[in-house]
């Protein structure tokens, strides 16, 4: 089956999905490709049924990050084939891709194949890592394996009809112990009963801030006006801590307990999974 073009769709606020989705594109030895980043903006887009798409997204609770989905609403599909990937923050993914599986299909994709990758936590720091690094050396050259994978797939299909779609609700999970799991749950829930309360938007130190505009560039719901930086609109902020991870001066932190939680629950580091 003859597929040249390979379009790469991606919604990365602090660039883990994207890395991921690169990998698999380079993986595939496709030359002609074509990337929509939805992380600042939407796009209304007609793939091409002979393009090979990459879908690639974070999992914010577990959940395809809502801003994400509402931004594909504007991708529409005629049976073109889809590998869909949810990249994590060492928790869970939960039902993510199982989610992502169902929107893919009611826009005429065709789902061929599945993945799901870890990418350092959005709520990780210096001080509480969660999956610091992510995704490493390991899972980038993981996932230009499995683009090649792919590639040998389409070849080996006479036809549309022949290539095969994929259960990704069959996915291998990755092993979770039961007793961190626990640990985790049982200090959530202690930690919701106590009624502290949880930051809404990360803070910024006025001092350190230059207003060079940087987190507000790099806000994707645009919770941050350029010339106001040291405020951010909590209706619209979506906890992605791009402004974060983004300033070059450290003026933005996100101090949340679930960063102590996550760091001491999820130490033990899960590997990518996939399903073709």
């Amino acid at each position: 089956m003859d597929i040249n073009e390979v379009h790469l769709i991606c919604f990365s606020p602090t660039r883990t999905s994207k890395q991921v989705g690169e990998a698999i594109v380079r993986g595939t030895g496709l030359t002609n490709i074509i990337t929509t980043d939805l992380t600042l903006q939407a796009a209304e887009v007609d793939v091409a049924e002979n393009a090979l798409t990459v879908i690639a997204v974070p999992v914010y609770g577990g959940k395809v990050a809502p801003l994400a989905m509402e931004r594909l609403r504007g991708i529409r599909a005629s049976g073109t084939p889809v590998v869909l990937v949810v990249v994590y923050g060492n928790r869970a993914y939960e039902k993510a891709l199982i989610e992502l599986d169902a929107f893919a299909s009611t826009r005429g994709f065709k789902v061929i194949a599945g993945a799901t990758f870890i990418g350092e936590h959005s709520y990780s720091t210096e001080r509480h890592p969660v999956a610091a690094g992510r995704p490493d050396a390991y899972d980038l050259q993981y996932a230009e394996e499995f683009g090649a994978k792919l590639r040998t797939k389409i070849n080996a299909a006479v036809d549309m009809e022949h290539l095969c779609p994929v259960d990704v609700n069959r996915i291998q999970r990755p092993r979770q112990p039961f007793l961190p799991l626990f640990k985790f749950l049982r200090r959530v829930i202690k930690l919701r009963k106590s009624g502290m309360p949880l930051p809404r938007v990360p803070e910024v130190n006025a001092e350190l801030c230059t207003h060079c505009g940087i987190c507000a560039a790099h806000c994707p719901s645009g919770a941050i006006i350029k010339g106001d930086e040291c405020n951010t609109i909590a209706e619209k902020c979506i906890k992605c801590c791009a402004c974060v991870k983004g300033c070059p001066f450290k003026a933005r932190t996100y101090d949340t307990p679930f960063a102590a939680l996550l760091a001491d629950c999820f130490v033990r580091q899960k590997e990518p999974r996939i399903i073709i």
